[in-house]
């Protein structure tokens, strides 16, 4: 059943879906279903579950630890989704399946089962609870890359700059250690 039929004035319960909804996705250690690139996988179908429909799933990367190199390498991707839920829903359904994959958020940017962030909610700008875009996106060549995969013409909302123009701006040491890990 649709939320709108129980909820239909809710803010965050959409009529219709937003051209671009970008959702990052990173694992680092192993989850209760395997290892991250399994995680990842994984969690693609508990976001179908949730009314979370991917259109486009980036290739898989891999990229160091961040910010500790030492930490265990990263598997990352980046999916288009469709959805009727608003940006607040969306993420807590987001933490929801974090959880369900055994991720304890004990300290920031610790090693994880799984990491899902919602990067960009069809161009939105907004502060608060959720932060739209996501903060980080515009220097993190481990997000940028894959967004290249899913959305190629996307255009970070505040700035206006690019992928390229984005993807340049980083430190080209970090951008070639994002690897791409299948085909």
């Amino acid at each position: 059943m649709a939320l709108r039929q129980f909820y239909p004035n809710h803010p965050d319960v959409q009529a219709g879906a937003p051209a671009v909804i970008l959702i990052g996705l990173g694992a680092n250690l192993d989850s209760p279903v395997g290892p991250p690139r399994m995680t990842l996988a994984s969690a693609l179908g508990a976001m179908a579950a949730r009314r979370i429909r991917v259109q486009k799933l980036s290739r898989f990367y891999e990229s160091p630890a961040w910010p500790n190199p030492e930490d265990p390498v990263f598997t990352n991707a980046v999916v288009r989704v469709q959805t009727p839920l608003g940006p607040q829903v969306l993420l807590e359904a987001l933490h929801g399946i974090e959880a369900e994959f055994g991720r304890i958020r004990e300290a920031r940017n610790a090693p994880r089962t799984l990491d899902l962030d919602l990067l960009d909610y069809d161009g939105r700008i907004e502060g608060g609870s959720v932060e739209l875009p996501h903060p980080g996106i515009a220097r993190r060549a481990f997000v940028l890359i894959p967004i290249s995969d899913v959305a190629p013409d996307w255009r970070h909302p505040v700035s206006k700059r690019s992928l390229s123009q984005l993807i340049a701006a980083i430190p080209e040491p970090e951008v070639a250690a994002v690897r791409a890990i299948d085909p």
